[in-house]
């Protein structure tokens, strides 16, 4: 894994970032429909008027987050 550390910090923040978006976002969605009792109850939970904004805002913050810190430590930390 030589190779990490010849990549940059941004293009790993990316790449772990839009993995754990799709993955994250993926999961709770199939939750909601287990739990909510279809996709209309998803849909109300997550995409409804006025809610919409703030489920994207959570994800694409918990993105970052998660993609920052992976990258910083396969970048920095990891020999």
């Amino acid at each position: 894994m030589k190779t990490d550390k010849k990549q940059s910090f941004f293009k790993m923040l990316f790449y772990f970032g839009i993995f754990f978006l799709i993955v994250v976002t993926l999961i709770k969605v199939l939750i909601s429909i287990v739990k909510n009792g279809g996709v209309s109850g998803m849909i109300s939970e997550y995409f409804a008027a006025g809610v919409w904004q703030q489920f994207i805002k959570v994800q694409v913050v918990l993105s970052l987050i998660y993609g920052a810190f992976m990258a910083g430590y396969y970048k920095f930390i990891k020999k």
